[in-house]
């Protein structure tokens, strides 16, 4: 089979998958292809372009969210999808944040979360609808990064994030007896300890509501 520039990138992805993007050189996917290093350039100029590329097919992913009738709803579709792509595949963490993704598939999505927003009841006007895409994006990358993070910690120790938070107890205790932190003893001691997905969903629906400028009932 020819090469193509889908074919490479799905190439790269499965080896990013497998190895992190540390792992992934041109002579790696040239070996899986069966081709030499030097065959990937006429496809590829750099590293950067082949990140465009993953990058743009993890976005065709999260686009199959499509629209729904009603803006949260497509909203927390393209969301979900965005959480369900980093999960699966970790290194698009990595990439989110940092420079443009204007693919034609990360543009369709921004134009799909645009177009949803901007109908949102407290969007009003341009600025309005740049605060929230900033506040909802701001979200999207910190929350998907830390529990990316989180899962990798995990399997570096061997351990879930629980036994982790559990072998920190008895420092977290004496502390906590200071006296000096009230408000995170009430946190940590009287807290509602949710999973990562609870926790994603609750924060969501925060930004939502705040989008809205009321809560959503």
């Amino acid at each position: 089979m020819p090469l193509s520039r889908a074919k490479i990138a799905a190439t790269a992805i499965r080896l990013a998958d497998e190895h992190g993007l540390d792992g992934l050189s041109v002579r790696k996917i040239a070996k899986e292809l069966g081709v030499g290093p030097m065959r990937l350039y006429d496809y590829v100029i750099n590293r950067s372009e082949l990140l465009d590329l993953m990058v743009d097919a993890v976005y065709a992913q999260i686009a199959e969210a499509g629209q729904h009738s009603e803006w949260r709803a497509t909203v927390l579709a393209l969301v979900h999808r965005t959480r369900d792509a980093a999960l699966a595949h970790e290194w698009f963490s990595d990439l989110l944040g940092g420079r443009p993704h204007l693919g034609p598939h990360a543009l369709a999505v921004g134009e799909s979360t645009a177009a949803a927003l901007s109908q949102a009841p407290g969007v009003r006007n341009l600025d309005d609808l740049q605060r929230a895409l900033g506040a909802l994006n701001a979200f999207i990358v910190g929350a998907l990064r830390r529990e990316v993070t989180e899962r990798r910690t995990a399997r570096s120790t061997g351990t879930d994030v629980t036994a982790w938070q559990a072998s920190l107890g008895p420092y977290l205790t004496r502390m906590l007896k200071t006296g000096r932190y009230p408000t995170v003893a009430r946190l940590v001691l009287d807290g509602v300890h949710l999973n990562a997905e609870e926790t994603f969903n609750d924060n969501l629906t925060t930004i939502l509501d705040g989008i809205t400028g009321h809560p959503h009932t």
